[in-house]
């Protein structure tokens, strides 16, 4: 990966990050030795090795249940969302084991992608599948950990964000960063018109938000140009930082 055997240091705080084996560690408990950074039983659920070994071989294959078109499908509607960004920066939030992060790379649409996850085995998992693809391999793909609540990007330097069956993993939607500043902290939205893509399943069960839910959450936090394309239990929707 783009990253591997990298280090870097926060202007501001005067922190120093360096990449664990195959992924960049940019959360903020990075390097603490004794202490563990809990989070809800959604977050928490895929960091198991379980769950994230089985992600990709029958998990993520149920969602077909619920009208998902499955990930060739989702992928090509996702890239005519993101044209406008060809040639840019591309983060893949909450990217699991790396599903569509690794389609995104080997299309060569994007100049960088970021295969971003709060798991530390969805990111192993993910490296297990390219690291026996040349393909991806010479791509220019980086493996980071951090959290959706605290994405470690300047203002401006993200020119397209990916989210796929991911909002309901996410403690607080409307606190994560692809929605909106927050105070000081620059997002990865920032003055340009930014891309944002998301994919989820709308159901009463697990915290799955429907569709007024999810329109309501983008015109709240200052999103404009929201469009929906709906699929019985599935919603893939996009809407731009103005």
């Amino acid at each position: 990966p783009a990253i591997y055997r990298s280090g870097f240091k926060c202007r501001k705080c005067n922190k120093s990050y360096s990449s664990k084996n195959i992924y960049l560690d940019l959360t903020v408990t990075s390097g603490t030795k004794e202490y563990n950074e809990f989070k809800p039983a959604g977050t928490e659920l895929f960091r198991s090795p379980l769950v994230s070994f089985v992600y990709e071989r029958g998990w993520r294959q149920n969602f077909n249940r619920s009208g998902f078109p499955g990930p060739d499908e989702e992928f090509n509607m996702a890239q005519e969302y993101f044209k406008p960004a060809e040639g840019g920066v591309l983060v893949d939030v909450s990217c699991g084991s790396g599903l569509f992060s690794r389609k995104f790379a080997k299309s060569g649409a994007y100049s960088r992608v970021v295969a971003l996850d709060f798991s530390e085995n969805m990111l192993r998992q993910c490296y297990d599948f390219i690291k026996n693809d040349d393909a991806i391999l010479s791509s220019n793909l980086a493996l980071v950990r951090a959290d959706v609540s605290r994405l470690p990007f300047p203002s401006g330097s993200v020119d397209a964000v990916h989210a796929g069956a991911a909002l309901h993993c996410w403690p607080s939607p409307s606190n994560a960063h692809i929605f909106g500043d927050h105070g000081d902290s620059k997002t990865i939205l920032g003055s340009n018109q930014y891309s944002i893509l998301l994919t989820t399943r709308i159901t009463n069960n697990y915290n799955y938000l429907t569709e007024e839910e999810i329109e309501d959450l983008c015109t709240s936090c200052g999103l404009v140009n929201y469009s929906k394309k709906v699929q019985q239990s599935f919603i893939m929707f996009s809407a731009e930082k103005p």
